[in-house]
C-alpha cells in the first residue's frame, strides 16, 4: 500500500495574497505606526517562506479555504478590500462578512478611516491641512472629574486661505432615526455630539468660533444632504452613494467635503 501527501508549506496563494496586501498598504498609509506593523507583518511572512508576488485570480479560486481554516476568510477579505480600495456595504457581492456592529465594530472604524485617507489624498494637495482623532479639551473652570468623557474628533479639516474650519464626524449607520409617533429623524444623539463639539471650543479663537460640523454617513442607492445653522455654526447632514461607480464616490464625497464650510 502506497501513500501519497502534498508537501507541506506555507508558502500558499493566500498567504502571498495577504503579504502583497500588506506590503501595498505599508507604501500607502500616512500612520507611521500602522506602516511599520504592515512592514512588520510583511517580513514575518517572508522570513516564513511566503513568497511575495501576488497571485492571480485563478490561483485563490484554486485554494479553498476549508471548516478548519474558515478564520483566514477574513484576513482574504480584507486583503481584497486593500487592493481595491473598496468600503463593505449591504449589498450582494463576491465577499461576505459577519454583520458588524454599527456603532463601535471594525466596520465603523474602516469607514472613518477610509473618508480619512480621502481627505487627505484628495484635499491635501490643494492646500487643506487634514488630521485625523484629534482630542479636543473640555473648558472646565475647576479640575474636571476624572469621569468627564473624551472628546475625539474622527476629523478636523482647515481649508486653505483662512476658510472655514470643518469637524467632520463619520457614523456607519443610517442618518435616519424612527420618531416615536411614526416617520423618520435625523438622529438627536448625533446631532448634541457634533453640537457639543463646536460650541465646547468656542473662545479659543476665530476658527473655533466659526467653525462648521460635517455629519457623513454611508448610504445605498440614495443620497441626502441638508444643512442648519444653529448657534451661528453651519452643521451639514450628508450621505455619501457607496452602491456607485469609484469616480461618482470620489466626486460625492470632495463635494460634500469642501461645501461643508461654506456658510
Amino acid at each position: 500500500m502506497f501513500c501519497r501527501f502534498h508537501e507541506l508549506t506555507i508558502d500558499t496563494p493566500r498567504n502571498r495574497f495577504v503579504r502583497a496586501a500588506l506590503d501595498l498598504m505599508a507604501r500607502l498609509v500616512r500612520s507611521n505606526a500602522a506602516m511599520s506593523r504592515c512592514r512588520s507583518l510583511a517580513s514575518s511572512l517572508s522570513r516564513l517562506g511566503v513568497g511575495g508576488l501576488r497571485p492571480c485570480r485563478a490561483e485563490l479560486a484554486l485554494d479553498q479555504v476549508g471548516r478548519n481554516d474558515a478564520a483566514d476568510k477574513l484576513m482574504i477579505a480584507l486583503a481584497e478590500l486593500a487592493f481595491e480600495l473598496a468600503l463593505p456595504t449591504e449589498e450582494s457581492g463576491t465577499t461576505a462578512f459577519v454583520a458588524p456592529e454599527r456603532e463601535e465594530g471594525w466596520v465603523r472604524q474602516l469607514f472613518e478611516k477610509a473618508v480619512l485617507g480621502f481627505a487627505r489624498f484628495e484635499l491635501e494637495r490643494i492646500g487643506w491641512h487634514v488630521r485625523g482623532g484629534v482630542h479636543l479639551h473640555w473648558q472646565v473652570s475647576e479640575p474636571a472629574p476624572d469621569a468627564l468623557p473624551r472628546m475625539v474628533t474622527d476629523i478636523l479639516l482647515d481649508p486653505p486661505q483662512g476658510g472655514r474650519r470643518v469637524i467632520v464626524d463619520t457614523k456607519f449607520s443610517s442618518i435616519f432615526g424612527t420618531r416615536r409617533f411614526g416617520g423618520e429623524s435625523l438622529k438627536s444623539g448625533y446631532i448634541y455630539q457634533i453640537y457639543a463639539y463646536l460650541r465646547s471650543q468656542e473662545g479659543r479663537d476665530l476658527r473655533w468660533d466659526n467653525a462648521a460640523g460635517l455629519l457623513l454617513h454611508p448610504a445605498i442607492g440614495g443620497g441626502y444632504r441638508e444643512r442648519a445653522t444653529i448657534q451661528g455654526h453651519p452643521i451639514t447632514f450628508a450621505t455619501v452613494d457607496l452602491a456607485g461607480s469609484a469616480a461618482a464616490i470620489r466626486s460625492e464625497m470632495s463635494h460634500v467635503l469642501q461645501q461643508s464650510q461654506v456658510a
